[in-house]
Formats: structure tokens, sequence, C-alpha cells
């Protein structure tokens, strides 16, 4: 079965320290459970960081509230929260 594609951008990416991790997605056909995965991949204040509110979420490039169905082949990037000035 293939992997869902999990990216990290901006200060997320630092936070995590990677860029992206690929996830079994036999494991992972929503994206609380791909939550539940990414828990054994990183540690606790990189999941904490993801699982803010002010963190967006985006599946195959479209943003997503909630928890989604996810496949295998899909696109899940988390997305700091947007600052202007």
């Amino acid at each position: 079965m293939a992997d869902i594609d999990v990216l990290f951008f901006a200060n997320l990416r630092e936070v995590v320290g990677r860029e992206r991790v690929a996830i079994n997605a036999e494991n992972a056909s929503s994206l609380q459970m791909l939550l539940r995965q990414l828990g054994d991949v990183l540690d606790g204040a990189a999941l904490s960081a993801l699982t803010d509110d002010s963190v967006r979420i985006a599946v195959n490039q479209e943003l997503v509230e909630g928890d989604v169905a996810l496949s295998a082949g899909d696109e899940v990037a988390f997305l700091p929260p947007v600052t202007g000035g």
C-alpha cells in the first residue's frame, strides 16, 4: 500500500526537524489517525505544535477542517498561521 506524504512548512518545519515524512496509508485512513501515527514518529513538542488551533491543514492542496478521510497517495500539509503587517 502507498504512503501519505506529510509536509511541514515554515516554522513548523523547524519545530518538527524535517520537511516531510511518509506515513503508511493503511494506518492512517483519516486525519485523526494520521495524527496518531505522527505521534509515533515525532516528539511531543512537535506534535503539540502541529495540533495547535492556529495551524491550518491542507489535504491535496485544499484547506480542510475537522477529521477528513485520507487515501494512499494523498498529500497532507501543515501550515503555520499567517501573519501580516
